[in-house]
């Protein structure tokens, strides 16, 4: 007997897909920088040394290149991106004040994978540049994106650090999602969690765009999204994220 088949029957459901966690929470950054003026650029993955490191104050002497573990392509020369923020001279270099972009995109670091480290991981990095712009600006942009992303309720703060290319430079803090700031293994027993450095453009950055620093300001910051994913959906592995178990992804 020949099969047959009903061509006017409807077609079986089939299994709703979703967005990645990784892919969704750039997207909601993404639409808080939109919503506040911000325009969206990509760049190339494989960077040249003076993208990454020169046109940012990292001189070829400088220590804290010791802080990005360079997978090396040409040695000295042409590197996987340590950063997002090698995109900010490529901004700078073809457009003129005012400027306001976030680029996002992977990045690589030569690290041992652990529950909070990978080779190759996301970045999110936004840049500012006008006549009139101060840390508070930057402040209030951060503060925005962290009450729509985790509520109002959230606490957040803000400490000095140290970037080539901001002066001054801060790193922001959440308080840790798995103990509720008490102080546990995830936030190394601080209560808090780091999420992004930030600062004021250098004025080294600005002089080597061709700005005047003495008549432009401008802030930027970079977000590392792994870690924000973490915070949001109380991970204790990052690893998670890069497993594709669909018992996991199910889950978001």
């Amino acid at each position: 007997m020949l099969e047959q088949l009903d061509v006017t029957l409807p077609p079986g459901a089939l299994p709703v897909g979703h967005m990645h966690p990784i892919s969704r929470t750039i997207e909601e950054v993404s639409q808080v920088f939109m919503k506040l003026g911000f325009q969206i650029v990509q760049g190339p993955e494989v960077e040249t040394d003076y993208y990454n490191f020169q046109s940012l104050n990292f001189m070829p002497d400088h220590p804290s290149r010791d802080m990005h573990d360079t997978f090396w392509i040409v040695p000295g020369q042409i590197l996987l991106r340590t950063q997002t923020t090698s995109m900010q001279m490529r901004i700078m270099g073809q457009a003129r004040p005012p400027i306001r972009t976030i680029m996002p995109g992977k990045v690589y670091r030569n690290e041992a994978v652990d529950a909070s480290h990978e080779a190759m991981f996301h970045q999110l990095d936004g840049l500012l540049i006008d006549e009139h712009c101060a840390m508070a600006d930057l402040k209030g942009c951060l503060e925005k994106l962290f009450h729509v992303l985790f509520g109002a309720g959230r606490r957040m703060r803000f400490r000095a650090s140290y970037f080539p290319f901001t002066e001054p430079s801060a790193e922001m803090d959440i308080d840790c999602p798995l103990c509720g700031a008490r102080g546990c293994q995830n936030c190394k027993y601080s209560g808090w969690i780091e999420t992004l450095g930030s600062g004021m453009v250098h004025p080294y950055v600005l002089r080597e765009a061709g700005y005047d620093p003495t008549k432009y300001r401008g802030f930027a910051f970079g977000i590392g999204i792994e870690r924000l994913v973490k915070s949001r959906y109380a991970l204790k592995e990052m690893r998670l994220l890069f497993g594709n178990d669909l018992r996991f992804l199910h889950q978001f």
